[in-house]
């Protein structure tokens, strides 16, 4: 899968899931954007994308706030003129119960997990249009369809709910002009953000996966070079299961 001179924005890629997605698309030929809202860990990735070869910028961002986002679009433009690519993947998880989750936290949930995917996809849209062509891979969860479950509740379903809804409709207005959107619903995987399941809550969850086994940040990325590549051209409004058989939907 061939991405030589495609130039990628990665969210959330400052480690888990967004750094391995930026390294293998790296690793395909790729140039990166790193946007990450801890900027040491944002160069960091960016110092690994230059390390095989190809180009990489860091651009400190707080996805939740749509200035910030349509700032990164427009760093982006100036560092490689062009947007191929574009992986929504930073997020937040809530485990609290509904009687335990407050408004703001809420807010909170939705705010970074749905309005973000919003802002930049409204941010590159008129572009990818312009050029006629596009790819879009949206980070959702199984928790949005299952109704929370593994790595949060209600709060957390609703906001990756939404991105699945929002995958759909958006694959939809982009298909005319050549752009292709999908999602992919990650099951129990290995990052910090899931390091709070351990011992016999692990065991049982593993136990429901038909691989038996946790997945890896790089089954994630390999699923989502594969989106991205011209095999997956015909694909869009595709909501992608990686969750090593988990839901079987």
């Amino acid at each position: 899968m061939d991405l030589n001179n495609k130039v990628a924005i990665i969210t959330g890629a400052g480690r888990g899931i967004g750094r391995a997605i930026a390294l293998e698309l790296a690793n395909h030929g790729a140039d990166c954007v790193i946007a990450d809202i801890d900027e040491a860990n944002a160069e960091s990735v960016a110092l690994q994308v230059r390390s095989v070869g190809r180009r990489a910028i860091a651009i400190k961002t707080n996805i939740s706030i749509q200035s910030e986002v349509e700032e990164m679009i427009e760093a982006s433009l100036a560092a490689f003129t062009k947007i191929d690519i574009l992986i929504n993947n930073a997020g937040v998880s809530c485990p609290l119960p509904l009687l335990d989750t407050t408004a703001d936290e809420f807010n909170r949930q939705i705010d970074i997990n749905l309005k973000s995917v919003f802002y930049s996809c409204k941010a590159v849209f008129p572009m990818m249009m312009n050029q006629r062509s596009g790819k879009i891979v949206n980070i959702a969860s199984i928790a949005g369809k299952r109704g929370g479950g593994i790595m949060g509740r209600s709060a957390y379903a609703a906001s990756k709910g939404g991105v699945i809804a929002f995958t759909k409709a958006v694959a939809r207005e982009g298909g005319p002009y050549g752009i292709n959107v999908n999602a992919i619903t990650p099951g129990l995987t290995a990052t910090d953000m899931t390091a709070q399941f351990t011992g016999e809550q692990r065991e049982s969850i593993v136990k429901g996966i038909p691989l038996g086994r946790v997945g890896l940040p790089e089954d994630i990325a390999k699923a989502t070079v594969f989106l991205v590549s011209s095999y997956a051209d015909f694909i869009t409004g595709e909501i992608m299961d990686v969750d090593g058989g988990f839901m079987m939907d």
